[in-house]
């Protein structure tokens, strides 16, 4: 079984190779098509959808996994959201979420100018590069959960609903 992960991000990666730590695993960097900064629990799983798609449709017999970031609101309240997707060979599609986290108002404010939260978080937790290592997630949970843990999770919801539908 081959597996393309829709991205170059090394957390992304790292969260594929370990939930199919027994098969080949590869990244591809594909385009979301959605905005550059998710703000919908929808468009968010849009963008990994799309990137799973056409890591499944660029080579043949490969499963394609696009995992996506993005913010959505709740009450008025911005929590970071993340999805999956697991496209099969023969184009079924799996999709599942996981953690959410309430984000400062500050970071609101700076999204609704514009910014991405990769970008954010830089300047917030003044260190470089978050989005590739512990993620606004690891900032948040005072890195209880890193953004690959996170992704992972994601990734074993993905594989579980494949496996029971596999069989069935």
């Amino acid at each position: 079984m081959k597996i393309i992960v829709g991205s170059k991000n090394p957390t992304k990666i790292k969260a594929v190779e370990h939930v199919f730590a027994d098969e080949i695993v590869n990244s591809l960097s594909v385009p979301s098509k959605v905005s550059a900064q998710p703000f919908s629990d929808k468009e968010t799983r849009d963008g990994a959808v799309n990137r799973a798609l056409q890591c499944a449709e660029s080579e043949e017999d490969v499963y394609g996994i696009g995992l996506e970031g993005g913010v959505m609101y709740v009450d008025n309240q911005l929590f970071l959201c993340n999805w999956g997707a697991l496209v099969t060979p023969e184009k079924s599609i799996f999709t599942a979420s996981g953690a959410r986290v309430l984000l400062p108002k500050e970071i609101d404010d700076q999204l609704k100018r514009g910014v991405e939260l990769g970008d954010i978080m830089d300047s917030y937790a003044e260190k470089n590069e978050v989005r590739n290592n512990e993620g606004a997630i690891g900032i948040f949970t005072n890195n209880l959960i890193s953004r690959s843990a996170m992704f992972e999770h994601v990734v074993t919801l993905l594989r579980g609903q494949w496996e029971y539908w596999k069989v069935k």
